[in-house]
C-alpha cells in the first residue's frame, strides 16, 4: 500500500517514513505544499499524511485545491495545531482525519487503515475469498483455516487484489500502489509474486486476464 507523507521537518519526516515502511507501507515523502499538490495530482496513493504548516503553500490550501479538483484520496492531517478551530477548519475543507503532534505511530497506522477501509467502501476488516482469508490489521493469511506465511510484498499484492475483487487491475495500477518513487523494480517482479501466491494459495484464486492484468474473482 502506497502512502504520501507531506512533512517539512526533516527529522520528523525521516522517522515517520521509516516507521511507516517498517509497518509495511511504500512511502513517498515531499517537504512543501507545492510539491504535495503536484504529487497528489500525479500519484496513486492509498492515503496522504498531510502537515499544515508547510513552506511555499500551506497544507490547508493543498487540501482545498485537491478537493476542488475532485481528488477523493483519504487525507489524514498530522500537525502541531491543536485548537478546535484548526481541526474543524481542516475537516470542513475535506480532511478525513486529524491527529495532533506528538503522536503514537501505532495510533497513526490504525487511523490510516481505517481511512483506507472507508475509502474502499466499508470493506470488512477481514477479507475472504473462497477458502482464503486475509486480516489487514495483523497481516495474517489463512487458507482453509491453516496459516499461510507470505513475504511482505506477497501480502501487499494479495491484499490489493482481494480489496479489488471482481475488478481487473493492470500491472501499472498494481505497481503504482506498491512501490515508492525511485524504488527499483525488476521487470518480472510482479509475475514472481503472483507465481508464489498461486503456489501457496492455489492456482484458482488469482486469474490472469491476458493482455490486461490480474483479478481475484468474486465468489458468490
Amino acid at each position: 500500500m502506497r502512502l504520501l507523507v507531506v512533512e517539512d521537518d526533516r527529522l520528523l519526516g525521516d522517522g515517520l517514513c521509516e516507521g511507516l515502511r517498517a509497518a509495511g507501507y511504500a512511502v513517498d515523502w515531499v517537504c512543501d505544499g507545492v510539491a504535495a499538490e503536484a504529487a497528489m495530482a500525479a500519484g496513486a496513493f492509498a492515503a496522504v499524511v498531510l502537515d499544515l504548516g508547510l513552506p511555499r503553500q500551506d497544507g490547508r490550501a493543498v487540501l482545498a485545491k485537491r478537493r476542488s479538483a475532485g481528488d477523493t484520496t483519504p487525507v489524514l492531517v498530522l500537525t502541531a495545531r491543536d485548537l478546535v478551530k484548526d481541526k474543524v477548519g481542516a475537516l470542513d475543507l475535506g480532511a478525513d482525519d486529524y491527529l495532533v503532534k506528538p503522536f503514537d505511530l501505532d495510533e497513526l497506522t490504525a487511523r490510516l487503515r481505517a481511512l483506507v477501509r472507508r475509502a474502499a467502501g466499508s470493506v470488512p476488516v477481514r477479507l475472504v475469498c473462497g477458502g482464503v482469508a486475509l486480516d489487514p490489521a495483523s497481516r495474517a493469511v489463512t487458507r482453509e483455516g491453516e496459516a499461510v506465511v507470505l513475504t511482505g510484498r506477497e501480502f501487499d499484492v494479495l491484499e490489493l487484489l482481494m480489496r479489488s475483487a471482481g475488478r481487473v487491475l493492470t500491472r501499472r495500477q498494481i505497481e503504482d500502489q506498491l512501490y515508492a518513487w525511485g524504488e527499483e523494480v525488476e521487470s518480472n517482479a510482479l509475475e514472481v509474486h503472483i507465481h508464489h501466491l498461486r503456489r501457496k494459495l492455489g492456482g484458482e484464486l488469482i486469474v490472469t486476464v491476458r493482455g490486461v492484468g490480474y483479478t481475484v474473482p468474486v465468489v458468490r
